[in-house]
C-alpha cells in the first residue's frame, strides 16, 4: 500500500496557489486557460504555469494541472498545441488530472514523463476501474464523492500497492453523479463538462398553473425553503483518523472558485489535523479551534458527503438557503518590524479603528486583538482608516508576524 498521506489544496490563481503552500499543503491542483473544469476561475497562462512549477518544485511540493474536460473533436488540435506548449517549458507540472481516454492518450504521447491522475469525472466506483486505468498507465485515482469509506477500503485492497487513491474531504459536492450534469448546457448552452457549469442546481424554483402564468407557486420540499438540487457542503475534519486509515493517499480540498482567504484557512486547519493524528496516533484528539476555521469560510450547511450515507437514502440536500459567510479577509502581511513590533499589511477589505481583528498564521488559528492604531504606509501619517483596496499601512500588533499572515474580522 502507498504509504503517504498528501493535502492537495485548490488554486484558482497564483495568489491562491502562494496561499495554498504556504499554509501547508503537499501539492496544488490548477488549470490553464483551457481544458479545465473550472473555466470561469481566473486559472494560469503558460508564463504562470512554469512560474508557479519552479515555485513548487524550489519547495519540495507537487503540482497538478486539470486537464479533465471532455474535449469535442475541433478541440484536440488546440489541445495538441496546449501540450507541446506545456513540454516546452523550463519546469512544468508533475501530473495531470484528465477524464477522457482521448486526452490521456494525447498526453501519454506528447509528455510520455508527466504522470496520469484519473479525474472524478470518470466516476471510478471499483478496482475494476482503478485497475483498468493503471494497466493503461494512470498513477492515481480519484475516485467519485459517491463512495463511502468501506467502499474505499475495498478497493484499497485490491488494486497495486504503487496506485495512489485520491478523494474529495472538503468543499462542494455536486449533485450530479460525479459531476456528470447536463442542467447546465439544457438551460443556459453552458457546459458543464467543458468547464462552464452556470450551477443551476443552485437556482430557486417554482411552478405555473398554465392559465395562472404570473402566479407562480414555490416549489417545497421543507418549510425552510425549496432546494431541490442543492448539495451541501462536505467537511470531514471530524473523521482524518478513519479517512486515513481507509488507505486514501491525497486529501483534496475543493474550492477553486474560493478566495485566498478559504484556501488558506481550509488548508490550514486540515494540515493540523494530518500532522496531529500522524504524530499523536491512538491518542490523538480533534481540536476546536480548527473547526471554528472551517466556520469562518463562506459554505453552505456541513455535512459528511457519503463516506457514511448512502446517496440513495441521504442524497445531501441543503434544508437552508444560500451561503454562510466568511469573516471579513481584511489585509495580508507583507513584513513585520520586530523593533516597533508593528506589521505592514496589504488592505483586501476596509479596516477601521477600533475593530476586533484576528491573525492567522501557518499553524496557529485566530489570535486576536484591537486595531489600536493604522499607519499610512506611504506617508507615516496616523488614519481613521484603510478603505482603498490594496492599500499598505502599519498595525501595531501584539505577536510577530510574518508575510503572507492573514488578518481577519473577530465577528
Amino acid at each position: 500500500m502507498i504509504n503517504m498521506t498528501e493535502l492537495l489544496s485548490p488554486a484558482g490563481n497564483p495568489e491562491k496557489l502562494r496561499a495554498a503552500f504556504l499554509y501547508g499543503a503537499d501539492a496544488v491542483y490548477f488549470a490553464g486557460e483551457r481544458f479545465g473544469m473550472r473555466a470561469a476561475a481566473d486559472n494560469f497562462t503558460l508564463p504562470e504555469i512554469e512560474e508557479a512549477s519552479a515555485y513548487a518544485h524550489e519547495r519540495g511540493r507537487k503540482l497538478y494541472i486539470t486537464l479533465n474536460t471532455m474535449p469535442r473533436e475541433d478541440e484536440y488540435a488546440p489541445l495538441a498545441d496546449f501540450l507541446r506548449e506545456l513540454k516546452a517549458l523550463g519546469d512544468m507540472p508533475d501530473a495531470a488530472i484528465v477524464a477522457d481516454i482521448g486526452v490521456m492518450d494525447m498526453i501519454q504521447k506528447t509528455i510520455p514523463d508527466m504522470e496520469i491522475h484519473i479525474s472524478t469525472q470518470a466516476g471510478i466506483v471499483s478496482s475494476a476501474d482503478c485497475n483498468a486505468w493503471y494497466r493503461l498507465g494512470a498513477k492515481r485515482a480519484v475516485i467519485a464523492r459517491e463512495l463511502s469509506l468501506s467502499d474505499i477500503r475495498a478497493i484499497r485492497a485490491n488494486i497495486p500497492s504503487d496506485m495512489e487513491i485520491e478523494a474529495f474531504v472538503h468543499g462542494s459536492m455536486c449533485v450530479s453523479f460525479s459531476g456528470r450534469c447536463l442542467l447546465s448546457n439544457n438551460l443556459v448552452g453552458r457546459d458543464a463538462n467543458r468547464g462552464q457549469c452556470a450551477q443551476p442546481c443552485r437556482w430557486n424554483y417554482t411552478i405555473t398553473e398554465e392559465k395562472r402564468p404570473d402566479t407562480p407557486f414555490p416549489i417545497e420540499e421543507t418549510r425552510e425553503g425549496t432546494f431541490i438540487m442543492s448539495s451541501k457542503d462536505m467537511n470531514m475534519l471530524a473523521h482524518v483518523p478513519e479517512l486515513i486509515k481507509s488507505g486514501i493517499s491525497s486529501f483534496k480540498i475543493e474550492g477553486r472558485m474560493k478566495s485566498a482567504y478559504y484556501t488558506a484557512v481550509v488548508t490550514n486547519a486540515y494540515r493540523a489535523a494530518i500532522d496531529g493524528y500522524l504524530r499523536d496516533g491512538e491518542n490523538y484528539s480533534l481540536d476546536e479551534r480548527w473547526n471554528k476555521e472551517l466556520d469562518s469560510v463562506s459554505h453552505r450547511e456541513y455535512c459528511t458527503g457519503y463516506y457514511f450515507d448512502d446517496p440513495m437514502n441521504n442524497a445531501q440536500l441543503c434544508e437552508n438557503p444560500g451561503y454562510m459567510r466568511e469573516k471579513a479577509y481584511l489585509a495580508v502581511a507583507l513584513e513585520y518590524d520586530a523593533e516597533r513590533k508593528t506589521a505592514k499589511f496589504r488592505q483586501r477589505n476596509k479596516v477601521s479603528l477600533g475593530m476586533a481583528a484576528e491573525l492567522i498564521s501557518p499553524g496557529k488559528f485566530g489570535r486576536g486583538f484591537t486595531v489600536e492604531k493604522i499607519i499610512s504606509a506611504e506617508n507615516g501619517a496616523e488614519l481613521e482608516s484603510a478603505p482603498h483596496p490594496f492599500m499598505e499601512f502599519w498595525l501595531p500588533v501584539p505577536f510577530e508576524v510574518k508575510a503572507g499572515d492573514i488578518l481577519r474580522g473577530a465577528n
